[in-house]
């Protein structure tokens, strides 16, 4: 089991906006493979926009840089 919030913590990062709740992000759910259980979200901080990712229904957080930069970003959601 895990939440949005647990798996934001892992980056060390502020959350400056977020398009749901405190209460919201904090909900749990089974991140396993079956079916997407997690809400969906956008999530800004400083440097990066936060977003949920599933693939064959296993669910994790990616993110992207918030402004234009030089950083390519690997495929999300499989191989």
């Amino acid at each position: 089991m895990t939440s949005w919030k647990k798996e934001i913590k892992i980056y060390k990062d502020k959350i400056i906006h977020c398009t749901l709740t405190e209460s919201e992000m904090a909900i749990e759910f089974d991140n396993g493979f079956g079916c997407s259980e997690g809400k969906p979200f956008t999530a800004w901080s400083k440097y990066w926009v936060y977003f949920p990712v599933v693939y064959d229904g296993a669910e994790w957080i990616s993110r992207v840089p918030r402004n234009p930069c030089d950083k390519s970003m690997g495929h999300v959601g499989g191989e």
